[in-house]
């Protein structure tokens, strides 16, 4: 029988998302340097989009197979439609760069040559530059159709020019010459200062430079035109399984160097290039012109990011700063406030340092016996791996679980791995045919005199990483509740080989999670059947799986009110007849929304729940993740107050409608509400009682 339910095209749904982050770059009201910054990230997510979703479109429209069964026809059609979205997408993004940043720059004296006339007072400065620091490590190629003598590397820029001999007709085909360059970015700078004139401070692109002295990079010649291009390549390598550690992880290493190689998934070439011109590089590079994306004037906006701010007037944007906890300053024991009360931290408004603090106190611990820890991605000199060597060396048992299959961290967490190992650490590997995204930490901590173990459990929704923890909008729980440290601890077990775990109180996927959350759905729908108040909001990061949403579809049509707060993907479709008392809420701000947070009314008596899983079909059924109960009610109220904070965001908030459009949500006369900004100042608010 035919579903009467709809979903959203998981893809689409993203391009929906990531159009949201370029909205925030239309924003005059946030600073003039943060909207440039959400263009640099809108262009980043775009280009890994293509990476793995698009690459792994196109390999189905060409042949291959997937696990989903996605059909070559479906394949084909959903690549039209999202290169239309992206099109149009990218059509916006010219709009507000030209339109509105670079006239917003020129009121802050700031000029940014966009490869248009370039002032007369520049000429020699320019000149002198470009023979001086950028013409030494320029390398020339020809390119010819019949050879092909250079290979372009992924996501790096080129420039393609086309040339003949002085005295001959660039109509004469036998007399045209067409090379290749690579911007010498290791050595130069993308961005250029150039002398300040008249008050004003000037910036130029390095391509617009060599543009500028093209003409001496290639005497006796006279240059027709140039543009730039660029490619990327397939990123998703596939690893197979195999039970032999040491065979994986030699896996790992050959794959992720076939990376910088894998196939061809988007030609990305400056749109104003003659068509001829284009012909002769896709026929040259042999290129399929489905991967064709025609973009702007300068690629790799990602690198906006990196974009000097000349003008000291225009003051960089400040977030607010992590605070540290008055009830655990430099001389508090985590590990004695625990056993008396769970805590939360919430990054990035609450310091990572607390972590930090909480591993280093199990180093110099006498009852800590050992320290297990889950790996998915760490940062580059890591805190928290340092930490965890020193009390390897310190005599403590510890135990990392390495997740070596996390994208674009493979590189990063084998070579952590390795060196844990040295240090005396026990490493185990990824499990076979699934990924452990579970972002979970035990102390396990035995009193001698009593011979009884009194454990202490962190439970996070983000990666043990100072970095993005800066940065992404996580909580994590550290409790001594003995049915969750007792669970947590199965959870390593059943990681080291155990089978048929037991949990009775966190919820772990692929055994007792799908079960539980049924139930909690279930008890919502009997209760709405019955007049009381059905209840469900559920903030996560993604939402696609169709047999959950089914679920909430459902709910709704048994009258159940259902809020989500989703960042990203959510195939589920409001403003249907079987989702009419569902809303969906998307927040972009400051900081990326990363925490995944549920909530059930339960007649009155709250059940709240906080972990590492999105309802992504990959996160319920292929992953090892962990979501904990929250059971003290002083916290429970503190994640319900977050929740009824971000619903009612009106600056940052955006309904997500049945067609995909971001709708900002109405703003109110006496209530304006930015959300991270709210529960930051509820926080401070509450740590400032607390003393």
């Amino acid at each position: 029988m035919e579903n009467k339910y709809q979903y959203f095209k998981r893809d689409i749904s993203w391009l929906s998302f990531n159009y949201r982050v370029l909205l925030e770059a239309k924003d005059n009201k946030l600073p003039l340097y943060e909207r440039i910054n959400f263009i640099s990230i809108y262009s980043s997510n775009l280009e890994e989009f293509y990476k793995i979703r698009v690459a792994d479109h196109k390999a189905v429209a060409s042949g291959a197979t997937r696990e989903d069964g996605e059909s070559i026809q479906t394949a084909i059609q959903l690549l039209e439609e999202i290169n239309k979205e992206v099109n149009r997408q990218l059509e916006d993004r010219i709009k507000i760069f030209e339109g509105q940043i670079l006239p917003e720059l020129k009121k802050n004296h700031i000029i940014f040559y966009q490869g248009h006339h370039v002032a007369s007072f520049h000429h020699e400065y320019i000149r002198n530059f470009f023979k001086e620091e950028i013409f030494p490590f320029l390398q020339p190629v020809p390119v010819s159709k019949d050879n092909i003598v250079s290979f372009l590397r992924d996501n790096r820029l080129y420039l393609a020019v086309r040339l003949f001999r002085h005295n001959t007709s660039v109509n004469d085909p036998n007399h045209i010459q067409y090379f290749v360059m690579k911007l010498p970015y290791s050595k130069v700078p993308r961005f250029i200062e150039l002398p300040k004139h008249d008050g004003y401070y000037y910036i130029m692109y390095i391509e617009d430079i060599i543009k500028a002295n093209i003409g001496l990079i290639f005497p006796g010649y006279d240059v027709d035109a140039s543009y730039c291009i660029k490619i990327s390549r397939d990123a998703d390598i596939m690893i197979e399984d195999t039970v032999n550690a040491s065979e994986f992880v030699e896996q790992v290493k050959k794959k992720i160097k076939k990376r910088k190689i894998g196939a061809v998934c988007r030609f990305v070439y400056d749109r104003s290039m003659p068509l001829d011109f284009l012909d002769f590089l896709v026929d040259s590079f042999q290129i399929n012109r489905n991967e064709l994306v025609p973009g702007d004037k300068h690629l790799n906006l990602e690198d906006l990011r990196l974009l000097p701010n000349p003008n000291k007037s225009i003051h960089p944007f400040e977030k607010p700063k992590p605070m540290k906890l008055n009830c655990l300053n430099s001389k508090s024991s985590i590990f004695d406030y625990v056993k008396q009360k769970d805590l939360i931290l919430h990054y990035p408004y609450h310091s990572f340092e607390h972590f930090i603090h909480f591993l280093y106190e199990a180093v110099h611990d006498i009852h800590t016996k050992e320290i297990l820890i889950t790996q998915y991605r760490v940062a580059e000199n890591s805190a928290v791996i340092n930490t965890l060597i020193a009390a390897a060396q310190n005599g403590k048992k510890v135990t990392v679980f390495v997740e070596l299959k996390a994208r674009f961290d493979e590189e990063n967490n084998l070579a952590t791995a390795e060196m844990m190992q040295t240090a005396g650490i026990k490493i185990i590997y990824s499990l076979k045919g699934l990924k452990v995204h579970a972002k979970v930490a035990l102390i396990r901590r035995r009193d001698d005199i009593n011979d009884k173990y009194e454990d202490i459990a962190y439970i996070g929704t983000g990666n043990f990483n100072e970095k993005t923890a800066a940065i992404y909008a996580d909580c994590g729980l550290f409790t001594c509740n003995h049915k969750i440290t007792h669970d947590l601890y199965t959870l390593f077990k059943t990681l080291r080989g155990k089978e048929d775990p037991k949990f009775k109180s966190l919820l772990v996927a692929r055994f007792n999670l799908i079960p539980e959350l049924n139930k909690l759905i279930d008890r919502e729908i009997e209760l709405a059947q019955k007049g009381k108040n059905g209840r469900i909001i559920l903030k996560m990061n993604a939402l696609q799986d169709p047999i959950m949403i089914d679920r909430l579809y459902e709910a709704s049509e048994k009258g159940v009110k259902i809020d989500l707060i989703v960042r990203g993907i959510c195939c589920l479709i409001p403003g249907q007849s079987y989702s009419k008392n569902i809303k969906v809420t998307r927040i972009v701000d400051s900081f990326l929304e990363h925490a995944r947070i549920w909530y059930f009314e339960n007649d009155g008596q709250p059940k709240v729940y906080c972990g590492s899983p999105d309802w992504m079909r990959r996160n319920l059924y292929r992953r090892i993740e962990a979501i904990t109960p929250i059971l003290d009610p002083d916290i429970k109220q503190e994640m319900i107050d977050m929740l009824t904070i971000q619903l009612r965001d009106n600056e940052k908030g955006c309904f997500v409608d049945d067609q995909l459009n971001n709708l900002y949500k109405p703003k109110k006369k006496n209530e304006k509400v930015r959300s991270q900004y709210t529960f930051y100042n509820y926080l401070k608010k509450k740590n400032e009682t607390s003393l």
